[in-house]
């Protein structure tokens, strides 16, 4: 009899773990795993996507409901799917998403961010009475199908990359914080060096600086200032023949009335009177 009680119960155990086990594999192919390789089967059809992460709390405490959202999912008439940032992180910059949980409603590639209460009765009610209609969706110019996008994607995952390295150099290397951080900075500064010089290359192979030439008006220019310094030469040549030599017989002489105001004049100058020789 005991015997039995005890083959009784290892039966029990092990139709309760089956039960169990097919219940997760029944979550499982009822939400799909989104990830980098398939995440644009969210492109057709009508979708409703969650971005969790596994360490975070809210997240695991949304699981529940979005299973359920992912058995009723043909009652709905729609399919469930979600995406863990940590091993996509290029579809959380493509989504921007900046908070854990972040829902998404996609119809035929429109996205809508869902930002009502995360409920089992909201979640269905937003799908089944298509409240998502007024919600506006995402532009096109921040749709994550659009290239500026697509180009921030491949940031987040440079960024993982990155980070991955920092932590080999730390970890198995040894090496310190700030050592791993000058190992970057000194990179950074030759690849950026690198990059501007092979930009400046092509500006100049595709628009090659052109010969300067001389306008119209700078030549003018140039000849009415040599027109101007002969003329000054010219009135400085006369200044010189004009003027008056003191000695000289044949100079124009004054007149009195001239010589006179031109004694008076307290601008004059008195000359001393000169010796004869």
């Amino acid at each position: 009899m005991f015997l039995k009680s005890i083959l009784f119960g290892l039966l029990s155990c092990i139709i309760l773990t089956n039960a169990s086990l097919q219940t997760k594999k029944n979550q499982i192919q009822n939400v799909h795993q989104l990830n980098e390789d398939n995440w644009d089967r969210m492109l057709t059809g009508e979708w409703m996507v969650k971005f969790y992460a596994p360490w975070c709390p809210a997240c695991k405490d949304l699981n529940p409901t979005w299973n359920y959202l992912g058995d009723i999912k043909k009652d709905l008439g729609i399919n469930v799917g979600k995406v863990d940032v940590t091993d996509s992180p290029g579809l959380s910059g493509r989504f921007m998403v900046t908070a854990l949980p972040t829902i998404y409603h996609v119809k035929d590639g429109l996205f809508r961010q869902y930002k009502s209460p995360r409920d089992k009765d909201s979640l269905v009610e937003f799908v089944r009475a298509k409240t998502w209609t007024k919600v506006e969706p995402i532009p096109s110019w921040k749709s994550p199908t659009s290239i500026q996008m697509s180009v921030i994607s491949q940031f987040f995952k440079m960024s993982q990359v990155l980070r991955a390295i920092h932590n080999k150099l730390m970890e198995e290397f040894g090496l310190p914080t700030w050592g791993s951080y000058l190992i970057f900075a000194i990179a950074t500064i030759i690849f950026g060096a690198i990059i501007g010089l092979v930009i400046v290359c092509i500006i100049d192979f595709i628009y090659p600086p052109k010969p300067v030439k001389i306008s119209g008006n700078k030549k003018r220019k140039g000849k009415d200032d040599k027109d101007k310094t002969s003329d000054d030469e010219d009135y400085i040549e006369g200044v010189k023949d004009d003027l008056v030599d003191e000695d000289g017989s044949d100079s124009e002489k004054l007149d009195d009335n001239d010589k006179k105001s031109a004694a008076n004049s307290p601008n004059a100058r008195k000359r001393k009177p000169r010796k004869a020789d």
